[in-house]
């Protein structure tokens, strides 16, 4: 089987093991550089890598729309925006939660870093919408098939995800504009009835390179062995 045809010559990648980039791809908001263009060359690149994730029965039916016109970038950052100060229905965050939400816990860096990307959104210079195309969206209300439809597109994103922060660039997922999926897919030429965004992903270079290990509870308390 040929192998993808991945290019570093002109885009080094970074010197990180694999446990490395696994432990320090984090959701950039704040250090996200909106000054730097992002060739689409490397977007293929990482796109390429992304091609060879598992999808259920190797069906291969997701697509990633990336939104680079600037008047484009700008309407689909304003829907994000509506979606996350006036959704469309109300949403509940009271589920379970290992977050410590303190000060200790980091809590207000993630709302300042929030905040940060609500003023930057428009700027920055890539916004990814994977998307995946399923015969009606009645896919979407049977639990089964619907963690199958979702398994198909998840592990592309990911690995996209990882491709782009081993080359220097920082992502993150968000879902606000998913409050007017229906606006969004007008403006992006999408199919709305067959075809299922997933998330608005912005990225863009990173300020430094350097990450670290986020905060987590011990591993044992997310471990179980047999039965819960």
């Amino acid at each position: 089987m040929s192998q993808p045809e991945i290019s570093h010559e002109r885009h080094p990648l970074l010197n990180l093991t694999p446990d490395e980039l696994l432990s320090t791809t984090r959701a950039v908001r704040r250090r996200l550089d909106v000054t730097k263009p992002v060739p689409r060359e490397v977007l293929l690149d990482c796109a390429r890598l992304a091609q060879q994730a598992p999808t259920g029965r190797n069906r291969q039916r997701w697509d990633f729309v990336f939104v680079t016109d600037a008047a484009q970038r700008r309407a689909m950052a304003d829907l994000w925006r509506r979606g996350l100060t006036d959704p469309a229905s109300a949403h509940s965050h009271d589920g379970p939660s290992r977050h410590d939400f303190t000060a200790e816990a980091g809590w207000q860096a993630i709302a300042d870093s929030l905040h940060h990307l609500v003023d930057i959104l428009d700027q920055v210079p890539v916004l990814l919408v994977p998307c995946i195309q399923v015969g009606s969206r009645a896919e979407l209300d049977d639990p089964a098939t619907q963690a199958g439809t979702w398994g198909s597109v998840l592990p592309a994103v990911w690995s996209f995800m990882l491709a782009a922060r081993s080359r220097g660039l920082g992502t993150v997922w968000t879902t606000p504009h998913l409050n007017y999926e229906r606006q969004a897919a007008t403006l992006l030429g999408l199919p709305y009835e067959t075809t299922v965004q997933c998330a608005l992903i912005p990225i863009a270079w990173t300020i430094g390179t350097q990450f670290k290990p986020a905060r987590r509870v011990p591993v044992t308390e997310v471990v179980h062995w047999n039965h819960w």
